[in-house]
Formats: C-alpha cells, sequence, structure tokens
C-alpha cells in the first residue's frame, strides 16, 4: 500500500470512528436524558455548575447555539481575555478545520481558509473565499483583515457555505466580529501588558451615558508595539528601521447609540486603524547565487534592497437601525462606508540586490446598504432583505527586475502593473425556518445576486527602476513620462441563485439533528496582473451537503459534531509560470483550473467534570483534493495536470484540547487555562507546490487573577511554549533541478528565490487590568 493510499485509509477508517460514535451518542440519548430528567428532580445538596447559554447571530438573528443547524464556533469576551488572545487569527486554533494566519510581506493582511475553500494571493479586486464581518459589514478586502482585539463581545467562526444570509465569497465560510452593547451606565476600563521582544500594548474602553437611558457615548483606544522578532541583517537603503516581524499599531473606535424609545435603536461607529510595523522579510531557504551573503540563522531574520517601511491604514463607519414594529417584526437597516489604504515593499528574492523586488500600492473603497425584516412567531421564524455592495479597488505594483535588467545593458527592468477593478452588486435574498411539530422543522433560503464587475490593467516593460511614487527611495523622482499601456479594459455581469435547504429533528429537550444542502459562489473576477487583453474568469461554485449533531448530554456535557462533503467547482486561480523566449516575462494568466472536493468530519465538546474545572476541545478531519484539471498543448492537445496542484493552508487534522482551573485566594480567585493545538502537514502554494510544513502541535498556557471586588485583573500567559517554526506562506521562483534532486534552477530575475514566512514564535506577557 503506497502512501497516499494508506493516509486515504486512514481517514475513511477515521470517518467511519467518528460515524459510528455519532450514531452510539444517539442511541445513548434517550438513557442520558432521563439520568438527566431524574437529576433535575432530586433536590440538590450544593450548588451545581452547569454549560452557559451560548448566544449567536449565525443566522442574522439572535439565537441559541445548540438551536443553530450550522457549525459555528464561538468564542466570547470573557474567553479571549483569559486565554490572552491578541488577534483575530488566534481564534482559529479553537475551531476545527479553520486556518486563519498573518500573510506574507505584512502584519495586517490575512490568509483565510476553511474546510480547504480560501485565498492564496491577496490582490486587488481578487475576491476571498472567506468573508470577515465586524457587526454585519463586511470586509471586502484581505489586507487590513488582521483585527486587533479591542471591545468584542464575541468572535463567531461559520464554517461551509453561507451563501443564502451573507451572499458572494462566503464558500468557505464567515467569521464574525461583534463588538459589545453599551450597558448605559458610565465605565472605564484600561489594561496594560508587557512582554516578550519588548511588548508594550495599552488598551482602553469606556462608555458615558449622554442622556440618560437615551443616549450613549463609547470608545475604545489600543497602542500596540512590539520589538521584531529577527533582523533586516542587511539594508541597501541606509537610516532604515532594521526589525523584521515587529508590530506598531494604533486603533481607535467610537460608538454612539440612541434609543429614542423601546422600539428603537440607532448605533453609529467609526473606526480607525493605522498599521505601521515594517515590512516583513521572508527567509531564504536556499543560498543566493548572485551575491555572497549566507542563509540567515534565525528564519526571522532576512535581507533587502527596498525600503522597510509599511503602512496599512483602514477607516470607515457604519449605522445600525432596529424598529421593533410589533412582537413578531422587526426590521433593520445597516449602512457602512469603508476604505484601506497600503503602500508596501515586497522582496521577492530577500536580498541587497534588486534581483526581484515590488513596491507597491493598494488602494480599495467600498460601501453597502442592507435592509432587513425579521419575522418571528411560535412556530415561522423568517429573516429577508435588499443588499447593495459598490466597492473600487485600485493598485500598482513594480517587479523591479534590476540585475535582469543590467545584464541586458538597460539601466534597470522593471514590468509596471497597474489598474482598478470595479463592482456592484445586488441581491435579494430570504431565509425562513418552519417548526411543523414538537420535534420536526424545515429550514428553506434563497438568495439572487446580479455582480457587475469591470476592469483596467496597464501593464508594460520598463527599462530602467521605477518606484510607485516619487520619494519611494531617498533621491528618486518619478518621471511625468512614466507610463505603461493598457492591456485589457473590459466589463462582465453574471447572475446567480443561491439555495439553501434543511431538515432538523429535536431528538429531545436538549438534542437536535440535522441535515441541510446550501450553496455559495465567489464572484467572477478580470485578472488584475493581467499582460493581454484575457476573458474574466467565471464565478466560483461550491455546493456543500452536510449532517451534525447539537447535543447537550446532561448539565455538565456538550457534544456537537458535523459530518461534510463540498463540490467545488470553477475554482479560480492565477497561473505564473516562465517564458523560456523571453526572460523577462511574468506570464501570468487568470482561469478557471478545475474543480477540487473535500470531505470531513468536525467534533467540538465542552465537559464541566468537577465545579471549578472546565475541560473543552475540537477535532476536524478533512480529506480535499483537486480533481479534473487540465492544460492545453496546441501539439498534443488536452492535458491532465491535476496532480501538479494541491489544496492549501489546509491540514488534514486539526485538533485542540484545552482547560480553564478555577479556585479561591485570600484575595480573590485564580484562573488557570491552558490549551494544545495540532495541525498535521499542509502545503503553502497551490501550484507545483515545493514547500510544506510538517504536522506540529502548540502549547499555550496562563494564569489570570480576579480581585474580590472585580476592579482589578491581572494575567500571564505563554504561548507557543514548545518553540514550534510553522510556515504560513512563501514565494517560489525555482525551478526543481531534475538531474540532482533537491537541488534548484534559478528563476524570474536569474536567483534561486525559495522564501518562507513563519508564524510567531514563543512569547510571554503579563496583562494589568483595572475597572473603574
Amino acid at each position: 500500500m503506497n502512501t497516499t493510499q494508506s493516509q486515504s485509509w486512514q481517514f475513511r477508517r477515521s470517518l467511519c470512528a467518528v460515524a459510528v460514535s455519532t450514531a452510539l451518542l444517539g442511541f445513548g440519548l434517550p438513557a442520558m436524558a432521563q439520568d438527566a430528567e431524574e437529576a433535575d428532580t432530586t433536590e440538590a445538596t450544593e450548588e451545581v455548575r452547569r454549560l452557559e447559554r451560548i448566544t449567536v447571530t449565525a443566522r442574522r438573528t439572535v439565537e441559541n447555539l445548540q438551536d443553530v443547524p450550522v457549525a459555528v464556533t464561538s468564542i466570547s469576551e470573557a474567553e479571549i481575555l483569559e486565554r490572552g488572545l491578541d488577534t483575530i487569527i488566534e481564534v482559529a486554533q479553537f475551531s476545527p478545520n479553520t486556518t486563519l494566519q498573518q500573510s506574507r510581506g505584512t502584519n495586517s493582511t490575512i490568509t483565510a481558509f476553511i474546510r480547504g475553500v480560501g485565498q492564496e494571493d491577496p490582490l486587488w479586486g481578487y475576491e476571498p473565499g472567506v468573508g470577515i464581518y465586524i457587526d454585519d459589514v463586511y470586509i471586502a478586502r484581505p489586507q487590513g483583515a488582521v483585527l486587533d482585539i479591542l471591545d468584542v463581545e464575541r468572535v463567531e467562526i461559520l464554517r461551509g457555505p453561507q451563501g443564502t444570509l451573507y451572499g458572494k465569497n462566503t464558500i468557505g465560510g464567515a467569521v464574525k466580529y461583534v463588538t459589545r452593547r453599551m450597558t448605559g451606565d458610565s465605565e472605564f476600563e484600561v489594561s496594560a501588558t508587557r512582554g516578550s521582544y519588548n511588548q508594550m500594548d495599552l488598551k482602553a474602553t469606556g462608555q458615558i451615558p449622554l442622556v440618560q437611558d437615551h443616549l450613549y457615548f463609547g470608545f475604545g483606544y489600543a497602542n500596540l508595539q512590539r520589538n521584531g522578532y529577527g533582523n533586516f541583517l542587511i539594508s541597501a537603503l541606509p537610516n532604515q528601521d532594521t526589525q523584521n516581524y515587529n508590530k506598531k499599531v494604533e486603533a481607535f473606535r467610537a460608538t454612539m447609540e440612541w434609543r429614542p424609545n423601546d422600539d428603537v435603536f440607532f448605533r453609529l461607529s467609526y473606526d480607525e486603524t493605522d498599521d505601521r510595523s515594517n515590512a516583513k522579510g521572508g527567509f531564504r531557504l536556499v543560498p543566493s547565487i548572485l551575491t555572497n551573503a549566507p542563509v540567515p540563522n534565525s528564519i526571522y531574520d532576512s535581507y533587502t534592497s527596498l525600503p522597510t517601511w509599511n503602512r496599512v491604514e483602514t477607516k470607515g463607519w457604519s449605522l445600525l437601525g432596529e424598529w421593533e414594529y410589533s412582537d413578531t417584526t422587526t426590521f433593520r437597516s445597516i449602512t457602512s462606508q469603508r476604505e484601506n489604504y497600503s503602500p508596501t515593499n515586497i522582496d521577492f528574492d530577500n536580498t541587497p540586490l534588486q534581483i526581484f523586488d515590488v513596491p507597491a500600492i493598494y488602494e480599495d473603497e467600498w460601501f453597502t446598504q442592507e435592509l432587513q425584516m425579521n419575522y418571528r412567531t411560535d412556530n415561522l421564524t423568517l429573516v429577508s432583505g435588499l443588499y447593495y455592495y459598490d466597492a473600487d479597488s485600485c493598485g500598482i505594483f513594480d517587479a523591479i527586475l534590476g540585475v535582469l535588467g543590467q545584464s541586458l545593458g538597460a539601466p534597470g527592468l522593471t514590468r509596471e502593473v497597474s489598474g482598478c477593478s470595479n463592482s456592484r452588486s445586488h441581491a435579494i435574498y430570504s431565509q425562513g425556518t418552519y417548526q411543523i411539530d414538537d420535534r420536526w422543522s424545515v429550514t428553506a433560503g434563497l438568495r439572487y445576486t446580479r455582480d457587475e464587475k469591470d476592469a483596467l490593467v496597464r501593464n508594460g516593460l520598463i527599462f530602467d527602476i521605477v518606484y510607485p511614487e516619487s520619494g519611494w527611495v531617498p533621491g528618486y523622482v518619478r518621471g511625468p513620462d512614466v507610463g505603461t499601456p493598457i492591456v485589457l479594459r473590459d466589463k462582465e455581469t453574471w447572475s446567480k441563485i443561491t439555495p439553501k435547504f434543511g431538515v432538523e429533528y429535536r431528538h429531545s429537550r436538549d438534542t437536535m439533528f440535522y441535515a441541510s444542502f446550501s450553496q455559495g459562489f465567489k464572484s467572477g473576477t478580470f485578472n488584475p496582473r493581467a499582460e493581454v487583453a484575457e476573458p474574466a474568469a467565471d464565478p466560483e461554485d461550491v455546493y456543500s451537503y452536510e449532517i451534525g449533531v447539537k447535543s447537550d448530554l446532561s448539565d455538565t456535557l456538550r457534544v456537537n459534531a458535523s459530518a461534510f462533503y463540498l463540490d467545488h467547482k470553477n475554482r479560480q486561480y492565477i497561473s505564473v509560470f516562465p517564458d523560456p523566449n523571453d526572460a523577462t516575462a511574468l506570464n501570468q494568466r487568470l482561469g478557471n483550473v478545475g474543480r477540487s472536493d473535500a470531505r470531513g468530519l468536525e467534533v467540538e465538546f465542552q465537559w464541566l467534570p468537577m465545579n471549578n474545572l472546565n475541560v473543552y476541545g475540537s477535532l476536524g478531519l478533512i480529506d480535499a483534493s483537486f480533481k479534473n484539471v487540465f492544460s492545453f498543448d496546441p501539439n498534443v492537445g488536452q492535458i491532465d495536470i491535476t496532480d501538479q496542484y494541491s489544496i492549501t493552508n489546509t491540514p488534514s487534522t486539526t485538533a485542540n484540547i484545552g482547560f480553564t482551573y478555577d479556585f479561591d485566594v485570600d484575595n480573590g480567585s485564580l484562573r488557570f487555562v491552558g490549551n494544545y493545538s495540532y495541525r498535521s502537514s499542509y502545503d503553502v502554494v497551490e501550484l507545483n507546490n515545493l514547500l510544506t510544513q510538517e504536522g506540529y502541535g502548540m502549547l499555550n498556557l496562563g494564569v489570570n487573577w480576579y480581585s474580590d471586588n472585580g476592579k482589578w485583573t491581572v494575567g500571564l500567559h505563554g504561548k507557543n511554549l514548545t518553540r514550534e517554526e510553522y510556515l504560513v506562506g512563501n514565494y517560489a521562483f525555482v525551478a526543481p533541478d531534475p538531474n540532482n534532486p533537491g537541488q534548484f534552477l534559478p528563476g524570474l530575475g536569474g536567483d534561486t528565490t525559495l522564501i518562507g514566512y513563519y508564524g510567531a514564535p514563543r512569547t510571554i506577557s503579563l496583562t494589568v487590568g483595572y475597572r473603574f
């Protein structure tokens, strides 16, 4: 039996094992439910801790997690604080089959994959596969989507396509960042953190009633600083900040809430984040053949011929209006406008020479308007709405191939690419659940979306060294004659209907089984780096089939499980390949490369074995692979290249086990926390992957002290205590040497460019908080 067959057999065996366990769980429910009911009739001799009710808005209305027939993980504010979570990417370790990582090049760009679906390349106008939301406001671009956790009530991760209620670009799932509503009281909280690599964080949140019981003002502020995990050992430019993987973030949020009467509510919010952390330099995995700089000793050290500065600025406002028209009907309006601006420096080759440098600018602006009606009676819950989205996404990058240009006798060589993608989308949707009787209910939904997109792309060669703006590099002034020809100007329209059907069976008061079919789609798009006029790629489609169970087996044990199958069609991919006849060409083509499928299992549990101990965990298993990927050669016809593609950022196994343990001390209480998360091996590039991250596990431990009066908190947290080194991205411009296995031939730029980017090392931090 070969390795692939063995892994497939082992996965099927695990699938069967969990399926059998789920079946046994179902057969054992009546007895356990009876035991629980008998326990309820017995007079308790002491206070018993019970599982808490978890509230989520996965179906755009407030519901108990255990009543929602959707695979969703919810992390509350209390859990976020006690576990010492700093950014939204850290919640991924608690959600099975979920990857949230800081992307290559910057600290604020997110790489998000759920159930094998996501976006590998964060380009302007290229739609993501996992939707990011702040209070139901869509974050349209991955730049700036690594959100620092500030003034949050909970984070929800919805797994599987959410095409009916959330629309396009949620074919993998959705990550929802839900902020707190104000209590109406005067509150002020401040916390300070000191930690490894000279970490110094300050956070402050508060609220003030301006008109008692009617008008409130709230705010949040964060200043987050940290030295780099490594350094730029050689920088070709003088007076550069040489810290690599550092952090310099300032963020604030202001909110006004107005409740003129018991039936009407308004909330106006504004937030802004300014990330001036340095550009991230990658680690050279093989020596350069054009420089004598050795491979660094640390994976966080690098070289660069670009400026080390970087900036990601995001800001936006939103207006929520709610009107409880009657006991059964509520109307909502959600209006928002957001924008991003990100000038960045990405040294692809990570050497002091201009072998392959990419200074770039990303600019995005979008407006959304949603009108929604929620209707609820004893046997019917219905959510309906209208949605409008208008976005402009522009960018420019100058691929500087200086050494190659000089070898051709020119002062340098730059392939300049720029353009804009403008998108407008209209949608109407409705989804409802009808309660047939005490046990059975059905869910049905439908969404119609019409997308319009137009794009303009400029692409051309300049036989000189060119930067996006004057002053990018000291002494360089961008001339007025610099320009590139228009290679693509086109527009396209798509329309899509995405349905959802489901059935739910209430086995007992505390156990629900469900089965569902849902469809989602990712918008069609033009190639933002097109070299010639090429047609737009068609939308991607995902068909999802899922069965699951939500069960509180007792007052102290909760088990939720699901099994799923995804059929992912028309996958979009930008292929980058060399031209043997033209060393200056990038040859980037966007197309629908084929289809893939994924099947898997997910289990989450929470157990209270004693009053002061909470044990929780999750397990995700997935088998995802490409199917039927073909290319065409005019000499031989159709070519099957399926084996050249792999599903990235998708470990076949994700697991987590954690605990909290409480006990009282003289002046308060202590809570010990810890978790161990494991991810099996995964690839980092879809086409011709050269790097595979081996499986690894990370241990996190912490202890929190809470004062008796509820004002003081102190938390000591250690993360990645096992010092794991793990890839989160790479650049590969090399070709395997057929005559020397394990060796590489130079690629674009003339060097052996194989670069890795890594997750955070071991860190320890101490946080002190005070509530006034």
